[in-house]
């Protein structure tokens, strides 16, 4: 693994959720936000870890997207080669929701719950943000329901698909990703945790062959951002079955009205909201029709997710 670089200047909760919104901001660089005292909307961090040592143009880059440090020097540091995205969630507290129990490393796990042991690695999605731990209460919450096929669009770490398997083992389950590194990862939680079944497929967008020939699905998930949702939801629309459970998350609480009415527009109805902090996780059923596409996607009308057909 090679040295990186980290450039960080202080930054405010606005600006801190603007940039946990948006796909990608400056080109190689992997962005982080982290509060610094609880509860205070202008005390936040930036953080951006480059591969090669920045010069002066890349750091006005990553000024540009923080107004509020204004002549604040940035902070510009070496790093070993080591792999900060695990750096970054070691020492993670366990984390309890309903049936499930999720832990980055050794744990007390408490009786009567399913623990998934999802290290600290190369893929995100360990639990421990608001729309993950959401998706998590609000599948506890369907365990009553019976679900045939579901998938989970964007799967990172696997974490959500797991949860199905444990809820509806007979269910024929999708995990997808853009990400070949996040398959991997998934692949290797799933043996770690002796989830056995899930079909694991590397697909740009929902409609890939892949993904369209084992649709319809009666369970469909996507935790990722407001952006993408809104752009594929007819593809989301798609391959979910007539009156099949949506669930979506990675939406700012401000941002709500504008997901829900991209779905509604493809036949979906809002069935409940699940508000944490300043975000939100929804459950939406689909038309009792399955829901055909008005005409052809164009792959760059889709915020840079360019279909896989």
């Amino acid at each position: 693994m090679s040295d990186s670089w980290k450039i960080s200047l202080p930054c405010t909760r606005a600006e801190a959720e603007a940039i946990d919104m948006a796909d990608e901001l400056i080109a190689g660089a992997v962005l982080m936000t982290t509060e610094e005292v609880e509860d205070d909307r202008e005390h936040w961090r930036l953080d951006a870890y480059v591969e090669a040592e920045p010069d002066a143009a890349l750091v006005a880059q990553v000024r540009a997207l923080v107004p509020s440090a204004g002549d604040r020097p940035a902070t510009v540091t070496h790093l070993p080669p080591e792999d900060w995205v695990t750096l970054s969630q070691a020492g993670l507290e366990p984390l309890s929701v309903g049936r499930f129990f999720v832990h980055s490393g050794a744990a007390t796990v408490p009786a009567d719950v399913r623990a998934f042991h999802i290290p600290a690695g190369r893929a995100f999605g360990t639990g421990h943000h608001e729309t993950t731990s959401g998706c998590l209460a609000m599948l506890d919450g369907l365990a009553e329901r019976r679900f045939a096929s579901a998938i989970d669009v964007g799967t990172g770490t696997g974490l959500l698909a797991f949860a199905v398997a444990h809820l509806w083992p007979q269910a024929r389950i999708v995990a997808t990703d853009i990400d070949p590194v996040a398959i991997e990862v998934t692949a290797e939680n799933a043996a770690l945790n002796q989830v056995e079944g899930i079909e694991l497929i590397v697909a740009d967008g929902a409609l890939a062959d892949s993904i369209t020939e084992r649709a319809p699905y009666e369970l469909v998930i996507a935790n990722i951002l407001a952006g993408p949702l809104v752009s594929m939801a007819p593809e989301l629309a798609a391959i979910a079955g007539p009156s099949a459970t949506i669930v979506l998350a990675g939406l700012l609480e401000t941002q709500r009205a504008e997901v829900v009415a991209a779905y509604q527009a493809c036949g979906c109805t809002l069935e409940a909201v699940d508000r944490r902090g300043d975000w939100s996780v929804l459950r939406l059923t689909a038309g009792a029709e399955r829901f055909v596409p008005a005409g052809p996607f164009d792959p760059k009308g889709r915020d840079g997710w360019a279909l896989d057909l």
